[in-house]
C-alpha cells in the first residue's frame, strides 16, 4: 500500500507541474503581447525569441486590392485553403475582432491585432498548448504585381517540446499559405 501512495504522488506532482507549465507558457505569450511595440506596420510583431519562427514572401499576379480581400475574407477562408475546414466570424474584420478556425484537425482561437488596408494583417492565436503570431505583410509592385511577406511565431509547451517537428510543419505550412493565396488571388481576376 505504500508503494502504491508513492506512484500517486508522483503522479499528482507530474499532473500539476505540466498544468503549471502550461499556465506559465500562456501567461508568457501574453505577457509579450501586452508589452509589444509596432514594427514595421504591426502592432505585435512576430516573437523573435520564440522557439519557432519561419519567414517567406511570394509574387503574385493580382492587384493588391485583390490579394487584400482574399486573405482578409476569413469566412472563405475554407474554398482556397486546403488545410482550412471551418471559419466563424461574427464581426466586421479590423483591429480586436476574435475569430475561430479549425486546420489541420486542430481548434484556433484567433484576434486580429492589425488591419491596415493593402498594407498589413496580422492576427494572434492559440491552441493546446502553442500560441502563435502571424503576420503579413502586402507591397504594390505595380498595379497588376502584389509582393505577399509572411511572418510567424510558435511559442509553447509543444514548440519548446518538440521544436524540429514545429519548425519544419511552419516553414511547410507558411510556403502553402502563400501558394494557396497566389492561386487563389490569381484566380480571382480570370
Amino acid at each position: 500500500m505504500n508503494i502504491i501512495k508513492k506512484i500517486l504522488y508522483i503522479l499528482l506532482a507530474i499532473v500539476v507541474i505540466t498544468i503549471l507549465y502550461f499556465y506559465y507558457e500562456s501567461y508568457s505569450f501574453n505577457q509579450y503581447i501586452e508589452n509589444s511595440n509596432q514594427i514595421n506596420n504591426m502592432n505585435i510583431p512576430i516573437n523573435e525569441n520564440a522557439p519557432v519562427k519561419s519567414r517567406n514572401q511570394i509574387e503574385i499576379q493580382a492587384p493588391i486590392d485583390t490579394v487584400w480581400h482574399t486573405l482578409t475574407d476569413i469566412k472563405n477562408w475554407t474554398k482556397w485553403q486546403k488545410a482550412v475546414t471551418e471559419t466563424t466570424v461574427d464581426e466586421k474584420i479590423e483591429e480586436g475582432t476574435i475569430f475561430n478556425w479549425k486546420a489541420g484537425g486542430l481548434s484556433f482561437k484567433s484576434k486580429i491585432h492589425t488591419s491596415k488596408r493593402n498594407s498589413a494583417f496580422g492576427w494572434t492565436g492559440t491552441t493546446i498548448g502553442v500560441s502563435a503570431i502571424h503576420n503579413w505583410t502586402f507591397i504594390k509592385k505595380d498595379e497588376n504585381t502584389t509582393i505577399v511577406i509572411v511572418e510567424e511565431s510558435l511559442q509553447g509547451v509543444f514548440p519548446k517540446l518538440f521544436k524540429r517537428y514545429f519548425q519544419n510543419n511552419l516553414d511547410k505550412g507558411v510556403l502553402t499559405n502563400l501558394l494557396e493565396l497566389k492561386d487563389a488571388s490569381e484566380m480571382r481576376i480570370k
